[in-house]
């Protein structure tokens, strides 16, 4: 069996996709002689598609999903898990911001303390992070409301990069509803009323997603992520109770 497969939600990602899926082989072999990276395309109008079938035809261990209509960032990473075969699997932020080779100390965490999910948090003491203070702002409120919501012991469930026992998580996925933003909430929520362990693990992140070092998100964004997190509180209980009796099947 492989021993990690790295899911990579694309979308629109056309001009840097071959270089990031090149860099992120580069990174992971140094660290991992069994591994498989699956890149979804989301939908993307650009030449993401084309660009990703470049990098497959380059290097055999990287391979592609791929489908016409955008369904958001939280369907391509359950897609991409979903079709994994391997003992563990991650998903990573396609431009790279956190770089691949953190998944080397999420896997020996995962093994170590025998973790179901293993998190990268920017909120970490450790975390080496360069982004507008108002990313900062939005984080730590999110952290608050969240905590609140749903009680959980994790301070950022946002961040990028994440891995989990596949065998674990694959009957969580398919009892998700949330497409979008929200998936990382909803996933951690529900993984958290099943009892599994949930470790987190410092990153360095480097913001250039736009030049002007000003945040992208949008107050629409926000208020779709509130509403989703109210959505997944009342599904939540039923969640469970689907993933310990296996009726989601």
């Amino acid at each position: 069996m492989t021993e990690l497969t790295i899911v990579m939600p694309v979308y629109n990602e056309g001009e840097r996709i071959y270089r990031n899926l090149i860099e992120t082989v580069t990174q992971v072999e140094k660290f991992s002689d069994s591994f498989r990276i699956i890149a979804v395309n989301d939908g993307s109008s650009d030449e993401s598609k084309q660009e990703i079938e470049r990098a497959a035809a380059a290097d055999k261990r990287i391979g592609l999903i791929s489908y016409d209509k955008n369904k958001g960032k939280g369907y391509a990473v359950r897609r991409g898990i979903l079709n994994s075969k391997s003992e563990y699997t991650a998903f990573l932020d396609a431009d790279l911001e956190i770089p691949p080779y953190l998944l080397e100390g999420m896997l020996e965490k995962a093994k170590e303390n025998d973790a179901e999910i293993v998190i990268g948090s920017k909120m970490h003491k450790e975390s080496k992070v360069e982004y507008p203070f108002f990313r900062r702002v939005l984080s730590y409120g999110y952290y608050v409301y969240m905590k609140m919501l749903f009680g959980l012991k994790v301070k950022d469930t946002q961040t990028g990069i994440k891995l989990f026992r596949t065998e674990k998580i694959r009957p969580v996925l398919k009892v998700m509803k949330t497409g979008r933003f929200s998936f990382d909430i909803e996933i951690l929520a529900i993984s958290t009323r099943l009892g599994y362990k949930i470790e987190e693990m410092p990153v360095v992140v480097n913001f250039s997603r736009n030049k002007n070092n000003r945040s992208t998100i949008r107050i629409k964004s926000i208020a779709e992520m509130i509403c989703d997190s109210i959505k997944i509180k009342m599904h939540l209980a039923k969640a469970e109770r689907e993933v310990k009796n296996g009726s989601f099947r």
